[in-house]
């Protein structure tokens, strides 16, 4: 049985790799229909290829973290089009490993566009009752184990995911009068592109790991169950897979 209808609408952003493009096909083979976005042209073409309903999964080609300020007034250009969303992810994102001594605050502040004030302003749009579905209506924001269990000179993008954390909770506890949830998921070391960009800390830490790393699919399971009716009564929460690795 189908979790969801086409009728329910859910943006996907990060969409074109790893856990995003997991998720959206996930979303679309449980029913529903996707926005997804991303900037890579090819990658997201290669998406629909992969749907197992084309029909349901339309792409939006951009770039997040260009505009952030306005992303607010993007959510609602894509509720006039498409209609209310009763779900948003945020997946976009990306790290770096710099240690102390070599920290930069221009690639810092670029790594915090992305990773922090992206699904920040996204969750902002989303609020707006104008743009969700109204109760029941989820957002999900991808996280990292690293917002408490860095691993060494990952500074930055620990930082980061920490912030969206305690953020997340603090705008769930400001939406739960009007029914619309707000949670985190928290992965471990998940098998993506972005993670195989960083060898040196995928073996510092895979001896934590008898089970492997995880896969996306690990992860996008856990988002369906948070935008679906199954977690109506769950908020502010922040969902860690990691297989008992910390």
């Amino acid at each position: 049985m189908a979790r969801f209808s086409p009728d329910q609408k859910f943006i996907v952003t990060g969409a074109s790799s790893g856990i995003g493009e997991s998720v959206a096909l996930r979303l679309v083979a449980d029913g529903a229909s996707v926005i997804a976005i991303a900037r890579n042209v090819e990658r997201m073409n290669a998406l629909k290829e992969k749907a197992c309903f084309p029909e349901n999964l339309i792409l939006e080609i951009k770039d997040l973290a260009e505009d952030i300020e306005n992303l607010p007034s993007y959510m609602k250009n894509l509720k006039d089009k498409y209609g209310k969303f009763y779900g948003c992810v945020c997946c976009a994102g990306i790290t770096e490993v710099r240690p102390l001594r070599a920290l930069d605050l221009v690639q810092m502040k670029r790594l915090f566009d992305i990773n922090y004030y992206v699904p920040i302003f996204m969750a902002k749009g989303f609020a707006d009752r104008r743009v969700n579905s109204g109760a029941g209506a989820s957002f999900v924001s991808i996280a990292s184990i690293s917002y408490n269990h860095p691993a060494k000179a990952v500074i930055t993008y620990s930082g980061s995911k920490a912030a969206l954390v305690s953020s997340m909770v603090a705008i769930a506890k400001e939406f739960a009068p009007v029914g619309v949830r707000f949670n985190t998921v928290s992965p471990s070391d998940i098998e993506t592109p972005m993670t195989q960009d960083i060898p040196e800390i995928m073996d510092q830490v895979r001896h934590f790991y008898p089970m492997n790393f995880g896969k996306p699919d690990d992860v996008s399971a856990v988002v369906s169950f948070l935008l679906s009716d199954e977690a109506k009564w769950i908020t502010g929460q922040n969902y860690v897979v990691d297989c008992g690795s910390r």
